[in-house]
């Protein structure tokens, strides 16, 4: 079994990735926890599948459980839904000393943290991600959060988890485009701190090769969020890196009204078009964006959208990451190196651009 240690003081967790992982994790959250109750979140797409036999892993160690279920997609991310989750809990009689499980997503599992982060102002909760986005990212680090109709993810906190579990084979269910989805995520993160994960990626030609290494991928990406996290557990700083791609992402996700690009998918394009640009201006190494986008592709990933680059400003200024008329660009100098770039948001329009002005 891999274990990547997060951390940062009396909040540290452990992420634990194995195949075959899930049947033990009641056993295991039950080592972390006195809780007499537990309150599982999950969608409707999840819970049909592994509802029934994660409650009874979980009442075999002695939880009382209740699995509530929202409906699948980021159009649930929302205060309403949160509201839902939160009643739930309470007609469940959770105390303070209860705990909540998100098995999910990466929606009920930033929907389900920030619903363990308010109620009785915070009760531990875990994380057992079911998607390669949720795995590699989203469960690890603490952010939780709901969408605003103003915006991705403008209500939330930072709140860590007490565990983190990993098994690889509840992927197996997962289509193949959710597979890609997530591993534009890890794309990413072999962009802005390790080289030799993204090489992984370009020598890797069949869904085969992609299997024979899906573990080492999961443990590496969240290697590089826990050298992050445990430097900038706030995103004061450093860890606004892990945002590189997401900027033009959440716009894209959000032009299209979340129906159109997945997360992963959106990241994709943002990656992709902000690298082109840089390295016409001369800020990042010169092949970059085709080495980016060669991977990209070889994933079934999106590179670029048709949609003019001045439409999707208006919603690049809804982006939680905006200061004042200023706002914060990742850029890659080169494959393994990122960097924070300010930019007043008047000079956008140098960044989200292709030869025909048009993303």
């Amino acid at each position: 079994m891999a274990a990547v240690d997060i951390h940062l003081g009396k909040d540290s967790y452990t992420v634990e990735i194995r195949r075959g992982l899930l049947e033990d994790t009641g056993r295991k959250i039950r080592r972390l926890t006195d809780a007499e109750k537990i309150a599982v979140v999950t969608d409707d797409h999840v819970g049909p599948l592994y509802g029934d036999r994660f409650r009874k892993i979980l009442e075999d160690a002695g939880f009382t459980v209740r699995i509530i279920t929202i409906p699948a997609g980021e159009t649930s991310k929302n205060l309403s839904v949160f509201g839902d989750v939160l009643n739930a809990m309470a007609d469940f009689e959770m105390t303070r000393k209860d705990a909540l499980v998100t098995l999910s997503g990466g929606v009920p599992g930033d929907l389900g943290g920030y619903a363990a982060a308010s109620y009785m102002r915070g009760i531990p909760f875990f994380q057992v991600p079911t998607t390669i986005l949720a795995q590699i990212d989203s469960s690890v680090g603490g952010k939780v959060a709901v969408d605003l109709p103003a915006g991705k993810n403008l209500a939330g906190a930072f709140y860590q988890p007490k565990g983190v579990f990993i098994d690889p084979n509840l992927l197996k269910t997962l289509p193949i485009r959710y597979i890609h989805d997530g591993l534009a995520e890890a794309v990413k993160y072999g962009c802005i701190g390790d080289c030799r994960l993204f090489e992984l990626f370009e020598t890797m030609d069949t869904e085969a090769d992609l299997e024979v290494h899906l573990e080492e991928i999961i443990q590496k990406s969240i290697e590089q969020k826990a050298r992050v996290v445990e430097a900038d557990a706030k995103e004061q700083n450093l860890r606004q890196i892990l945002n590189f791609g997401h900027t033009i992402g959440h716009a894209v996700e959000r032009y299209f009204h979340y129906e159109t690009y997945t997360h992963g998918e959106g990241v994709a394009i943002g990656m992709a078009l902000l690298t082109e640009q840089t390295e016409r201006m001369g800020l990042t190494e010169k092949g970059t964006a085709v080495r980016l986008k060669k991977v990209l592709e070889k994933l079934s990933l999106p590179v670029t959208v048709s949609v003019e680059a001045a439409r999707l400003i208006p919603e690049i200024m809804h982006d939680k990451k905006r200061r004042g008329n200023r706002i914060t660009l990742v850029t890659i100098p080169r494959i393994g190196e990122a960097e924070l770039l300010p930019v007043d948001t008047e000079e956008l329009s140098r960044y989200i651009v292709t030869g025909e002005n048009a993303l």
